[in-house]
This record gives C-alpha cells, structure tokens and sequence, in this order.
C-alpha cells in the first residue's frame, strides 16, 4: 500500500502535530573512504541516496508532539539504501534512546527498513546489539516503547526496535518478518510475512489503518502519560442481578449463577469501568487466546492496566498475554485489575503442547513478583489453578453471581467416586459460594451492584 511507504518525514509530519517535530543534531562520525569496508562505490551510493531522498543517513530522529503529548520519535527512511542500519544509523538512534531517558520521554518508532546494510558488514550487523543494549537500558528507566511497523519491517529492524518495543502497531498490508522478500524460502507462504499475518499470530498488538493511526498513538501515549495510583484500584460493580437480591442458599446455586448464559461478561465488566481501553494482543510467542482480554485504559483519568478472562477455558496463550501485560505494567508503574472467569485452564493436546503447565507458571510468578498493587474481581466461574493464576492474593473479590472451587463440582465428584446425581451436594462441601469464599479468607468481599 503506498501509504505504508511515505518517507521519513513525511511519517513523521503524518502521526505528529503540525509544527511540533523538532530534529535532534546527528552525532559526528569521521569515516574511511567507502566506509570501513573499503567497499568499492559505497560512498557514491550513499551520495545517490542523499540526493534521491534528501536525507543524510537512513533515520530520522527528533521530538515532537502526538496529541499534544511529547515524545521522541524515531523514523525511518526506506529510500536511503533500503532503511538499512549502519554505523551511523546506529550513533542516531543511540542519540535518540538517550535523549529519550534524559528527558523522561517515550520512544516512538516508525519502521520501515530492509535490515543491516551489507556495504559495512559485521559492522552493521553489531548494530543490532547497540540497539538492543539501548533499549534495555530505556526499558529499566521505566519508559515505554512504541514501534510502528511500516512497509516493510524486516531484518534486524524488526528484532530489534519493532518486537522489542511494548506496544507493536502496523500499518495495513505493510511487509513484516525477519526474513526479508529476497532471502526466504521460495515456498513460504506469503500471509506469515504481513503485518496481518503477524497478529493473527500474536506478534503484533493492532493494526491499525493510517488514518487512524496518530489518534490510535495519541491515545497510547495519553495513557501511559496519565496519572497512576500507587494503592490498589477499587475492585468494579457488580453488573449482574441475583434473584431476590440474596447470595445463593447453595453451593449449586452459586454455579447455576455462574454459569448462566445471559450473565455480564467480561467485556461488559471493562466497557462500563474504563472511559478509554487500549488493547494489547498476543503473546509474542506465536499465538492469541481470544478468550483473554488485556491492554490499558484510563479509569477516573488515572491509567490502569487489565487481564480479563471471558468465561472460556484459558489457553496457554492466553496466560502468556496476561503475565506480559502484568509485567509491562510492574515496569511502568501502572497498578493491574484482572477479571477471573474460566471453568478452567484449557487440557487438551494441543493445550499441553504449547506448555499450559509453563504458562500459568509464568502468570503465577508474574502477578507474585509483581510490586504494583493488583485488585482481582471474580465475576463468574473460578475453575481451580486456571483461575487462581490471576487472582490477586489477598486482594481479590467476589460477584453474587460467582464461585471458586479447587475443581469443578461435577469433577470432584467423579474423583470421589460419587454418582453424578452427588454433584449438587459435593458444590457444597466445598464451600464454593462467595459469602464462602469471604469467610474462608479467600475473598475480601462480595462487590455491591453500580
């Protein structure tokens, strides 16, 4: 799509407010004839590229404004030998990391490059590690990263600033992988080498049209600019009715609530507690759980962080989604609210193959290390480990309309050897209803409706 390749500027002038972009001075470099190669014509070309594309070297980096938010942005000129990093790519873009931590700023970077540039060999390719260096030390800064993944996004530029970042948009139909159009395999299915191509498998968070892409920006910076509370955020309202208005009489009852198909689910849960909701999809290991829902939004102004199941079997995917959102959050100071509803961890095959033990491991160890506050809300079915792995210890709530148990009823009779006419009366041994869960400890207390 031609949108997707603008140049450097022009992408910039594009997402930026008009007059706001002001462009950081270029470190010096004194180089050898034909670069450090000796590469015969590497000057002469880098001279056609000057006067093709006006630029100096194939990055430009500057501030500027995005919805009236300040950041330091970095973009890519594709028609300065192909967007290629070379040593001086690689001395603009360290500038522009340090500028960023100097002055407390996010980092936005608008791709489109080819990958190292061959003229200067091993050179260029260590380029890489001085990117990724930089961007560690801005991640331990507490600063996010945005990349915009134009056309195309290939190479090292893509494993570096591209899926290294914190949040990944992508412009429609813009070429992404690390294996660039020339170099991959001739029976490669093309659809894994698109932006598109790359959601669907969880590498990117959005893509996002071009006319919508400096509001879809403003807004993410908006967010991760908003304020944040260091104590816990106030577990949501409870959305659902109980008939008669009294906590269920019995532990069934409390499933029969749960499970019942016209109860508030988790969207409903996050569109009426948040003014403004940016989601993060994937997770970043090849797959997406639709089934769980994270990203960031603004409640009462201050921005918030979420993980929401939605009432299916959560998939290992899913857990990998939500451990990373949790942890971006822990780095950027933002607290967390996870929603838990799941009848369970998803135990198939093709579950245990992709490491469901693993995931919720890493979600467990990702919400105990966490030092932001978490508040956690039950707000329907709270199926054993599969649930636990997101909730909050000691600060988790309860709908009327949900329960908790160590295993389904129907389950925990079959492993005692029960009939399954004993699932009823098994719901209440184990003690499943939220007043349950309150007295036993396990639960702060059952929200009130809005």
């Amino acid at each position: 799509m031609t949108t997707t390749r603008l140049s450097a500027r022009a992408a910039i002038a594009s997402v930026t407010d008009p007059g706001g972009f002001a462009e950081l001075p270029a470190p010096h470099r004194d180089c050898a004839p034909d670069g450090p190669l000796a590469w015969a014509g590497y000057d002469d070309s880098r001279a056609r590229a000057t006067a093709r594309t006006g630029e100096e070297e194939s990055v430009v980096t500057g501030t500027a404004l995005i919805g009236g938010h300040p950041a330091t942005v970095i973009s890519f000129e594709f028609g300065f030998l192909g967007g290629s990093l070379g040593e001086r790519t690689g001395d603009r873009l360290e500038a522009a990391y340090t500028h960023a931590r100097e002055h407390r700023l996010p980092l936005v970077s608008l791709i489109a490059t080819g990958g190292s540039r061959m003229q200067e060999g091993m050179l260029a390719l260590t380029q890489l590690q001085r990117v990724a260096s930089q961007s560690a030390l801005t991640r331990a800064a507490g600063l996010p990263q945005i990349a915009v993944l134009r056309d195309p996004t290939t190479g090292g530029g893509w494993a570096t600033l591209g899926a290294g970042a914190d949040v990944v948009l992508a412009l429609p139909g813009a070429q992404v992988g690390f294996a660039g159009s020339r170099v991959r395999p001739a029976d490669a299915d093309p659809a894994a080498y698109t932006a598109e191509g790359q959601y669907a498998a969880g590498h990117v968070d959005a893509v996002v049209p071009p006319a919508a892409l400096p509001a879809t920006l403003a807004d993410w910076l908006r967010v991760l600019a908003a304020p944040r509370s260091a104590e816990p955020v106030a577990p949501p309202a409870a959305l659902g009715g109980v008939p008669g208005g009294l906590p269920p009489k019995t532990g069934w009852d409390a499933v029969r609530l749960a499970r019942h198909p016209d109860r508030p689910r988790a969207e409903a849960y996050l569109d009426a507690y948040f003014g403004l909701r940016l989601p993060l999809s994937g997770d970043r290991a090849g797959g997406t759980d639709p089934g769980m829902l994270c990203g960031f939004g603004l409640r009462e102004g201050r921005a918030v962080a979420y993980a929401a199941q939605c009432g299916t079997a959560t998939r290992p995917a899913g857990y990998r989604t939500a451990a990373r959102v949790i942890r971006l959050a822990d780095r950027l100071g933002i607290p967390v609210l996870t929603l838990v509803d799941t009848p369970g961890a998803a135990n198939d095959a093709a579950a245990e193959h992709a490491g469901a033990g693993a995931a919720i491991a890493d979600t467990f160890a990702a919400l105990a290390a966490a030092a932001v506050p978490v508040t956690t809300l039950l707000i329907g079915e709270g199926g054993s480990g599969g649930a636990l792995a997101l909730a909050a210890p000691g600060n988790t709530w309860v709908t009327p309309d949900s329960y908790f148990s160590v295993i389904a009823p129907e389950l925990a009779a079959a492993i005692l050897k029960r009939p399954a006419s004993e699932a009823a009366s098994t719901a209440d041994q184990l003690r499943i209803r939220p007043q349950d869960l309150v007295a036993l400890g396990v639960a702060r207390g059952v929200v009130g409706s809005a």
